[in-house]
């Protein structure tokens, strides 16, 4: 005798089957069109998705509201102090003042090349935020890095333990950070050839806009609308490396640029990070401990402003590309 399951059981069958080939499908998709970076996206940190929103919407931060509704107003650094915690490295918290308030905060730190090295890495499959980057590297210092593409892959040509990576093929006039057992700063890109600019490099990475340069100016040209939270780096007229992440996502990269132009900082050139919620920066050394992320991007699509929001989850992103300090 034959054994037949009741007709709801055999429905059931089939709608898990419907479901497990649809979930396969979906999966081999996202994997087609990302690779690995894609299927972290999804287990990891959840889908982000632009919601269209309005310049007074409530689900932006206040700071985004008031740069929107005044985006050409005054803005002004609250005062700075360094703090040393270790020879070579300080760090400190910049207010951003506008409208007789803090919009704004940016933490920072400031890093003497002669005492310590820099190296750029790069994680394709983005299975690494920022507490693992620190753990993996045993870094005094994790900052997000540059461009990646959709798989992860660096979207700008770096340089990576000696090893040349991302586009050979690529025009580049903004800025590269360059580091080698000798050296570290930022190049001009505008006045030197980015390949001659990465030879010879052991960790490097070309990036965009150029905040700050030798003359004051910058080369930003980005629409005002676009709010992130934004990483930069930075070197001073004695040659330390500043770096920087805020805290909210008051700034357009036009203003990010007027701001530190002004700032008490010193600066001889700057150079824009990637932004939002990988604008990520974590140190530590010698007790002192900081993590931080972003969690900001709104920006001009199609006319209509959309800001970046998860479907689900909240974990912080995975960074496939960051920029490390270590004691030499």
């Amino acid at each position: 005798m034959t054994l037949q399951l009741p007709r709801v059981w055999r429905l059931l069958v089939r709608v898990v089957a419907a479901l497990l080939v649809v979930i396969v499908l979906t999966l081999a998709g996202v994997y087609a069109f990302a690779g690995a970076y894609g299927l972290n996206v999804v287990f990891r940190r959840g889908i982000w998705f632009g919601v269209t929103v309005a310049a007074d919407d409530a689900r932006l931060s206040p700071s985004m509201r008031l740069a929107l509704r005044d985006p050409s107003g005054p803005v002004a650094a609250g005062p700075l102090a360094w703090r040393g915690i270790a020879p070579g490295f300080e760090v400190a918290d910049l207010a951003v003042i506008a409208d007789h308030k803090e919009v704004d905060r940016i933490a920072l730190a400031r890093i003497d090349p002669a005492r310590f090295r820099f190296a750029v890495r790069n994680a394709p499959a983005g299975d690494r935020d920022l507490d693992a980057w620190m753990t993996e590297l045993g870094a005094a210092l994790v900052i997000n890095g540059s461009y990646f593409s959709r798989s992860g892959e660096p979207a700008t040509p770096l340089v990576s333990a000696g090893v040349r990576r991302g586009p050979r093929h690529y025009v580049a006039n903004h800025g590269a950070f360059v580091a080698s057992a000798r050296s570290a700063g930022i190049r001009d890109l505008a006045t030197q050839d980015w390949h001659i600019a990465l030879r010879g490099a052991d960790d490097a990475m070309v990036s965009y806009p150029l905040l700050v340069a030798a003359d004051g100016a910058d080369r930003v040209n980005a629409d005002a609308r676009w709010l992130a939270n934004r990483s930069f780096i930075g070197q001073d007229h004695s040659g330390r490396i500043i770096l920087g992440t805020t805290a909210d996502a008051f700034f357009s990269l036009k203003r990010l640029a007027a701001f530190l132009r002004d700032a008490p900082l010193d600066l001889a050139i700057a150079l824009n990070l990637d932004g939002g919620p990988v604008a990520c920066q974590g140190i530590a050394l010698n007790g002192f401990s900081r993590s931080v992320c972003g969690r900001w991007d709104l920006a001009d699509r199609d006319k209509q402003m959309k800001l970046l929001t998860p479907a689900y989850g909240k974990e912080r992103w995975g960074l496939p590309i960051v920029l490390a300090a270590l004691p030499k």
